[in-house]
């Protein structure tokens, strides 16, 4: 994702904010952040949060993820660190109804909050990220714009009981009502990419009349992208996918995936991090409604170079808005 900018944005940030010390004065926070997978994403939602860390100067952060896409890797990662004590924890729940037991048992002794995925059962004090039903029905227009007479599509999800997950299906589901788009199926592949590709791969010689792939999470749009191709369907068999991809964005631009919807990862993370730092620090204003939303948008290759010049400016500065 990327990677060019995230080497001019690690400049930027140690640029900015070398000597600052806006925290000397008080007690450093101690954080955790825990995504749900090795994916890339997770690199950009940290970039944010490291924005936030360096720009407060009270807070120490340790940002981690499970190597493996379980909850008991999950928790494993959590548990350490709570034992040892800390101010605050953000988790992305992998599957929010088995661990809510674990989720509110934290809750009682530290400030709980939830990102980029919701456990709304939980006790948790908020969510922060995109309003993935609403991202669904933006991918369900997307999918009805390459699919004007319809036709027979399949969902690549990761995890199946993550919230973000069900949510995007669910909206997916609406958008598509009263359309000539079928969904014939939905395919796991627990956050892997050679899954996803292998689920892509049996897909279309299980459908040979497929119209259509609908990617949930990141990860799955190349992956697609290389089977379809590899099939010798690209362009014929319509892609809509999730994330801004360095391989999603170039598919986009060549006409072999029809758009994708892309969250603000940097956001996220940034505004993850000020806000439960503000919180902890005796606003408790910054969580209020329980939900902060921060918008997704539709990338098709009539906007796609737009985007990318306006993802350079945003990654060579500070995120302007604060709470």
């Amino acid at each position: 994702m990327k990677k060019f900018y995230f080497f001019i944005l690690a400049l930027c940030v140690v640029g900015l904010f070398q000597g600052c010390d806006n925290g000397a004065s008080q007690k450093k926070l101690r954080l955790v952040f825990v995504g749900g997978s090795p994916d890339n994403y997770w690199s950009v939602v940290r970039l944010g949060c490291d924005f936030a860390t360096r720009q407060l100067g009270d807070v120490d952060l340790d940002f981690r993820y499970p190597e493996k896409g379980t909850t008991a890797a999950q928790q494993a990662l959590l548990s350490a660190f709570v034992t040892n004590g800390v101010d605050g924890v953000a988790i992305s729940p992998i599957d929010p109804e088995s661990q809510a037991d674990f989720l509110n048992k934290m809750a009682a002794n530290t400030l709980l909050v939830c990102a980029d995925s919701d456990a709304p059962k939980s006790k948790r004090l908020c969510y922060i990220g995109t309003d993935n039903v609403v991202a669904g029905t933006q991918a369900a227009e997307l999918l009805k714009a390459a699919l004007p007479q319809g036709g027979k599509i399949i969902l690549f999800v990761g995890y199946a009981n993550a919230e973000n997950t069900k949510d995007r299906a669910l909206g997916i589901q609406q958008g598509l009502a009263g359309s000539n788009i079928q969904i014939v199926d939905t395919l796991l592949d627990g956050a892997a990419s050679d899954i996803a590709q292998k689920n892509a791969e049996d897909a279309l010689a299980k459908h040979p009349d497929l119209a259509g792939m609908a990617c949930l999470n990141g990860y799955q749009g190349p992956a697609v992208l290389t089977a379809v191709r590899q099939a010798g369907k690209a362009g014929q068999v319509k892609i809509v996918c999730f994330e801004d991809y360095n391989e999603t964005l170039d598919g986009i631009a060549a006409g072999d995936i029809y758009g994708t919807i892309v969250q603000n990862p940097l956001k996220i993370g940034y505004q993850t991090i000020l806000r439960m730092d503000k919180y902890l620090r005796g606003d408790k204003t910054q969580f209020d409604g329980g939900k902060i939303l921060i918008p997704s948008q539709a990338i098709t290759k009539a906007n796609v170079e737009d985007y990318l010049a306006v993802q350079k400016n945003e990654l060579l500065h500070i995120p302007a808005e604060q709470p």
